[in-house]
């Protein structure tokens, strides 16, 4: 068979069939309700043994609109003569021998779980997303229901952190192909979701000390995650002296306004106090200080706390 498209003069005259509209259809909009959770629920109970499904309600079910109409749509609910409990669904269902989608409450067995999404796939069949769970306790007459939407929401736009796209809707996800970073815009700001920069070097040599085992650090979701190796004086240090050590934080990592401090070991089972300066410093920005520590002699160890994080 020859490639085909369609709408197009070349196809059936631009006919299209429910099939083919369902194929062309399907991935414009995810399945689901117009909305989010912070609406009024969709179905609640009605009286007796029914459910009320509101007015004014738009969903999408494999390309194929739904509209619940301008008044409540009350839908039976069927009698439980178990004395076990029964956990009925309402769902939204395409069936493709009408290609209608109605709101239906589909019926569960007593003594069992809800019954399962129906998700036919191809030119027949039916196809179910859910609404909410209806409980029917044995000879009950009355229901209650619980919500249970599916919510069209948004996508995932892929982009570059210098092409970011104009966000539409709280909930929009963005995934930054050059970071592969995935972000989400909360309405006022874009957030970090995923994010993970593989394990960094931090050495940077410096003639007074000698790095012994390499300083690394890892960025998660918008967190630093800094582990110091370990360093070796390579001449006398007195207690009272300052001492920049052989580490520095790339300026993606450094927190933005707030120095961090860490705890080390000494030769000697002695205590020190180190600085990690942040990006708001003007002299010492990234760079780790020695700053309070007994007197060191040549070749006494300083040994870090295992580990030092802080948010970016």
């Amino acid at each position: 068979m020859a490639q085909d498209s369609w709408p197009s003069p070349a196809h059936n005259a631009r006919a299209v069939t429910d099939v083919e509209f369902e194929l062309l259809a399907a991935r414009f909009s995810d399945d689901g309700v117009y909305g989010s959770p912070t609406d009024d629920q969709v179905v609640t109970a009605g009286t007796g043994l029914t459910v009320n499904v509101r007015s004014g309600v738009y969903a999408s079910v494999r390309g194929h609109l739904w509209y619940s109409g301008t008044s409540t749509l009350n839908l039976t609910v069927t009698a439980n003569a178990s004395a076990s409990t029964r956990l009925d669904r309402v769902v939204l269902r395409l069936d493709r021998s009408t290609w209608s989608v109605t709101a239906v409450v589909k019926p569960g067995t007593p003594g069992a779980d809800q019954p399962a999404l129906t998700k036919d796939v191809g030119s027949t069949g039916v196809y179910e997303i859910p609404l909410a769970t209806v409980t029917v306790t044995g000879s009950a007459t009355t229901v209650t229901v619980a919500r249970q939407e599916l919510y069209v929401g948004t996508r995932v736009r892929p982009c570059t952190s210098a092409s970011m796209p104009d966000p539409t809707a709280p909930g929009e996800l963005a995934f930054q192909t050059d970071t592969q970073r995935l972000l989400l815009w909360t309405g006022t700001l874009w957030k970090i979701v995923y994010s993970y920069s593989g394990i960094i070097s931090c050495n940077a040599a410096l003639s007074a000390w000698t790095i012994a085992t390499e300083s690394v650090l890892e960025e998660r979701n918008g967190a630093a995650h800094l582990r110091l190796g370990s360093f070796q004086r390579t001449s006398a240090l007195a207690g009272a002296d300052e001492s920049r050590l052989p580490v520095l934080i790339p300026a993606d990592y450094r927190h933005k306004t707030r120095d961090q401090y860490a705890l080390a070991y000494c030769s000697g089972v002695e205590v020190a106090r180190m600085i990690i300066y942040s990006a708001a410093s003007t002299d010492r920005a990234g760079q780790v200080w020695l700053t309070n520590h007994p007197d060191l002699a040549k070749f006494d160890f300083v040994l870090p706390e295992s580990g030092v994080s802080w948010v970016i």
